[in-house]
């Protein structure tokens, strides 16, 4: 899917967006508002502000964003259409209409909706087999979950396709095996709401206080086990059986107010934005936003170091980017091996400075090793390679800085293969700013190893070949300036 119509550019439509856009997917928008620009340009910034961070991986080249006056504009040769109108039926049904009156005929239809039912949505369509409901949470550009639900003619076909784009995205699909209100998340998250209001309305607690109690306690936890993996660890070593047997009977106890709902009235309403509003009135939403996401990105990059929930996802994602990145670079440029290759092409992140805004010496490494992953990944050394049990491993760098560059700056690297034979891979990589300007350069050698005995090893035949038509191409170039250079030499 190359092309994504979006119907709707609320909060929900602009994460989505932003989403697409990030992951090189071009977006035709549709949304008659009249502050619709610039509201989606926010969350666009936000966006552009927490894939900064997110990950290290080389970023696609983001899509293009095209404002369109019509419905039969925006979904006119889109592969799949997004729509997040507001939450009425009959308006929804009549967007369908529209749009699938210039629709492709292969086109899949998205509902973002939260609540209504996939075969109710369907209902006056023409073709209902295309229509799923792909409820994301916001904000949708960071939070990987995704829930996928079909209706009553929808096939089984539409949502395999639906949920390996969500995949290919970063995201993690989960399909809703049966359609009911409000499908799984939301279902849960109102009963949370809905105590909580008689938590605030009795006296009890504060919003404040109460959000401490979800944030500094089972909120870390659901953060990386979900409900179920929680409990069982409550049930110690005997597990989940032992924790039902234990707990179970606690459900019959008076402890909820689940069934009954708080009056409705401004009282309530005042209380609980007065809360709300010492609580967090010092901070701008914008504000909140940004701190929501640097967290988000936190907790995310947290989760993937221990290998755990969320932290997966991402590094899946970042995998692919990764060898999507070597793909793109190696065809980017020209298709002409025989000269340097560009091997990486980046803006430089606020993240990546010193107090003067200038990359700081740290990432220039970053950069080359970037440069030699994205080159390894040519050569067929990827991460399908790699879970193979081998790969090339750096066993001597040397690296010159020879110049500046500043924060949201442009580079880009070159790598030329000085040696590819038997073991060993002998690179020397140039880093250079858009403008031109030489940067660094970087030397590097690497020998080919087992993953498993961690020994130097022939790598297989396929990757042997690929360095080596390469190699041989790139022993018709000169020696690079300052090659087999070390530390001290006369500059």
């Amino acid at each position: 899917m190359k092309t994504v119509a979006c119907l709707g550019g609320g909060v929900i439509g602009a994460g989505w967006v932003a989403r697409l856009l990030e992951n090189g997917i071009d977006v035709q928008l549709y949304d008659p508002a009249g502050n619709a620009k610039t509201s989606v340009q926010a969350v666009l910034d936000n966006a552009e502000h927490a894939y900064a961070k997110l990950t290290m991986a080389q970023r696609p080249v983001k899509g293009t964003l095209r404002w369109c006056e019509q419905i039969q504009e925006a979904v006119s040769g889109a592969d799949l259409i997004i729509e997040s109108v507001p939450e009425r039926l009959e308006v929804k049904q009549a967007v369908y209409a529209e749009a699938e009156r210039y629709a492709a005929v292969d086109a899949i239809f998205a509902s973002s909706t939260s609540g209504i039912m996939p075969s109710d949505l369907q209902a006056q369509m023409k073709h209902p087999e295309r229509l799923i409901v792909a409820h994301p949470f916001n904000p949708v550009y960071l939070l990987p979950v995704v829930e996928v639900v079909g209706g009553k003619g929808t096939v089984p076909a539409t949502i395999e396709k639906a949920q390996a784009f969500y995949r290919d995205m970063g995201m993690k699909p989960v399909h809703v095996r049966k359609e009911i209100e409000a499908f799984v998340a939301d279902r849960l998250l109102e009963a949370i709401w809905r105590e909580s209001l008689w938590l605030i309305k009795d006296g009890i607690t504060t919003t404040e206080e109460l959000d401490d109690i979800v944030r500094y306690g089972f909120g870390l936890r659901y953060a990386q086990m979900g409900v179920f993996e929680t409990y069982r660890i409550a049930g110690g070593e005997a597990g989940m059986r032992h924790f039902l047997a234990q707990f179970g009977p606690c459900l019959t106890w008076p402890w909820t107010k689940l069934m009954d709902v708080p009056e409705y009235n401004d009282e309530l309403v005042d209380l609980i934005a007065g809360q709300s509003d010492a609580q967090s009135g010092h901070y701008s939403i914008r504000e909140l936003e940004r701190i929501r996401d640097d967290n988000l990105v936190a907790i995310q990059q947290a989760l993937k170091a221990n290998e755990w929930g969320a932290g997966l996802v991402l590094a899946d994602y970042e995998k692919k980017l990764f060898d999507k990145g070597a793909s793109q670079d190696s065809t980017q440029a020209t298709n002409d091996t025989s000269q340097p290759i560009q091997t990486s092409r980046r803006r430089i992140p606020p993240d990546w400075t010193d107090y003067n805004n200038h990359m700081n010496e740290a990432r220039y490494l970053q950069c080359f090793g970037d440069a030699t992953d994205s080159f390894m990944r040519m050569i067929g050394c990827n991460a399908a390679y790699i879970d193979k049990g081998k790969s090339f491993f750096t066993v001597e760098t040397h690296i010159r800085h020879l110049d500046e560059v500043r924060v949201n700056e442009t580079i880009y690297t070159t790598t030329q293969v000085l040696k590819g034979e038997g073991k060993k891979m002998h690179l020397f990589h140039h880093l250079y700013h858009d403008d031109g300007r030489l940067l660094a350069t970087g030397e590097h050698m690497l020998l080919h190893v087992s993953l498993e005995t961690r020994s130097a090893c022939l790598p297989e035949a396929e990757v042997a070949a690929a360095l080596a038509d390469i190699a041989r191409q790139h022993k018709e170039l000169s020696l690079p300036e300052g090659a087999g250079r070390s530390v001290g030499q006369t500059l």
